[in-house]
């Protein structure tokens, strides 16, 4: 590597982080990737994360050359079931992003929905931006509409308000309110704020539901509304600077 390379002035920015608000990946797949050796600056392979890049740098991931970082953008769509939320499936499904391809920038989502899961999918230009929506310290709420096969009480429900133990796996508070009685299922709208993994079905599951549809409403401050099915619409920058707040739009460079 060229003195250039292994220079770690203070100027320049983190090369994970130029990655991220590139919108190539999070901070942590970009760290991935530079293990993995895909990433060179000016022909260089990089080794670590802690290089840092300035404005003058070539850089390239796989061989694609990285356009620089652009302000961040962010996209509502509406996710149909039957695409997984991932850029590359080992087992060949369709993917969020095979259905967006040419219709779109390059984008990352903010987290993640399974498979059969519909509903409110947040894209956007921006690693950092994903990154500081998905941190549990920032509690965003999301909020899912339920459609369950079995049978329970409000009362029941009323008790996930305190969180609960499933398995040895800790859930926080969880507000849920029963809807409507349809035939065997019952509809529930449900918020939560951690988002585990396939958190709604397991507490569902737990309570003797067993969940055949899942519709996520809202992420945050952010609506699924009236958005059709397999459409998406970008958030207007000042609505978005608006519901970001000062601080965090600073930390994503917005």
């Amino acid at each position: 590597m060229t003195d250039s390379l292994a220079k770690l002035d203070t100027e320049g920015e983190r090369i994970a982080k130029f990655l991220a608000r590139a919108g190539v990946a999070s901070r942590r797949e970009a760290e991935k990737l530079i293990e993995q050796g895909v990433v060179t600056v000016d022909g260089k392979t990089l080794s670590t994360p802690a290089f840092k890049v300035t404005p003058d740098m070539e850089v390239r991931v796989d061989g694609t050359r990285v356009a620089k970082p652009q302000p961040p953008r962010m996209w509502r769509f509406h996710k149909p079931d039957g695409l997984v939320t991932t850029h590359k499936d080992p087992q060949g499904r369709p993917t969020v992003f095979d259905a967006l391809d040419g219709r779109l920038p390059r984008v990352i989502s903010v987290g993640r929905l399974d498979l059969t899961t519909e509903g409110l999918l947040l894209l956007t230009n921006s690693g950092a931006l994903s990154r500081q929506l998905e941190l549990p310290a920032n509690a965003w709420t999301r909020r899912y509409r339920v459609r369950a096969y079995g049978r329970t009480t409000q009362t029941v429900l009323d008790g996930l308000k305190d969180g609960v133990n499933i398995d040895g796996l800790e859930y926080g508070p969880i507000r849920a309110k029963l809807d409507q009685q349809q035939g065997g299922n019952q509809w529930i709208t449900l918020s939560i704020n951690e988002g585990k993994n396939r958190e709604v079905r397991t507490v569902m599951r737990h309570l003797g539901l067993t969940v055949n549809r899942l519709i996520r409403t809202a992420y945050g401050p952010f609506q699924l509304g009236k958005l059709p099915k397999g459409s998406f619409e970008e958030v207007p920058g000042k609505q978005l600077r608006e519901q970001l707040g000062k601080k965090l739009c600073t930390e994503i460079g917005l």
